[in-house]
């Protein structure tokens, strides 16, 4: 199939690009949120750019959308109405964010034509998708295979932007963490951490935003993974984490207890609880590796590679053939006999 898809979500897109299709990124000259691209990113031959001026000539089979507002910017673009015209759907890939959260209206509430696709059980819950047909296609990781080492007697962290969402991310946590062992922290925007925790030297390593294979080699040295998030759809660095064999210490809010089974570490909105077992995993390798190879096994099995490509193909087939079916009935009723 010939997919249209911005590139919205990188980490997300690093998996999903591996599928046996062809992807149409768009691209404009600024680069920005409405063309960026891959991004230099590193994606497979199958990833092809393709100028906003260039849309309307290609042959798209489905668009996976990611914004509302890309409901118009398709129409622009190719001159064809995602669902009525263009077979779509709409991947979600948030908890609702703002008002009153069990009633969240999700913006394609009343969309019949376009399927909602969710990242996590929780996510689907927790919206109300209204007549919108709903999904749930869990994510899937490129394995970066078993890396952990441990060496260092650190907590692993990787937030993007820990200063400006801070309860969201858990930012406020860090420092309980940060007396048990120095935190390495990993993520866009971390080096405003140190001015707004005002940490005790040698508490917090910052490391930045670094590309993803330098991400595996150097988060796996930490003895053990933190995931101190409130209020965020599932991590796709914890199931990075998981996959290169980290005992994991999560936050238990959203889908955090679905992710993490008990022997791979600890899932606990008890933040004490999980104090204490960073402690246990800090004075005991041999019980961090055993439940960093127990991490490793479940996400190999729930979170794997195949699982979420085998499963998106099996959406977009859907999507595409029932498209295809509407339109030679509609074309049928409205011939001359």
């Amino acid at each position: 199939m010939k997919i249209l898809i911005w590139h919205v979500h990188g980490g997300w897109m690093d998996s999903f690009v591996h599928g046996p299709h062809e992807y149409l990124v768009p691209v404009n000259a600024q680069r920005d949120a409405w063309g960026l691209g891959t991004g230099g990113r590193d994606w497979p031959a199958s990833v092809r750019e393709v100028s906003q001026e260039q849309l309307a000539e290609e042959r798209i089979d489905v668009v996976v959308l990611q914004r509302p507002e890309e409901l118009a910017e398709v129409h622009r673009l190719t001159g064809r109405a995602p669902g009525s015209e263009l077979p779509a759907v709409f991947l979600e890939h948030n908890t609702p964010k703002s008002g009153n959260v069990p009633n969240s209206v999700h913006p394609l509430a009343e969309r019949s034509d376009i399927p909602i696709v969710h990242v996590t059980h929780f996510n689907r819950l927790f919206w109300d998708c209204g007549r919108a047909r709903t999904l749930v296609i869990e994510h899937g990781i490129v394995d970066p295979g078993y890396q952990y080492t441990g060496t260092n007697q650190t907590l692993g962290v990787a937030i993007n932007e820990p200063v400006r969402r801070w309860r969201v991310t858990g930012t406020d946590l860090l420092p309980g963490f940060a007396q048990i062992a120095p935190l390495e922290v990993y993520g866009i925007g971390t080096k405003k951490l140190p001015e707004a925790l005002q940490l005790p030297e040698g508490q917090l390593i910052i490391r930045g935003d670094v590309n993803p294979a330098q991400l595996h080699g150097m988060l796996g040295q930490a003895r053990a993974y933190l995931h101190p998030f409130r209020w965020t759809s599932l991590g796709l660095a914890l199931l990075e984490a998981m996959h290169l064999g980290m005992p994991v210490l999560a936050l238990g809010a959203t889908e955090a207890f679905r992710a993490v089974p008990p022997e791979a570490g600890m899932v606990s909105s008890d933040v004490a609880e999980l104090q204490r077992t960073a402690r246990v995993l800090l004075n005991d390798p041999q019980e961090a590796v055993a439940r960093g190879r127990a991490a490793r096994e479940f996400a190999l099995k729930h979170y794997g590679l195949q699982r979420f490509l085998t499963r998106w193909d099996t959406v977009l087939a859907e999507v595409g053939d029932v498209r295809s079916t509407q339109l030679a009935e509609e074309l049928t009723e409205g011939s001359t006999p």
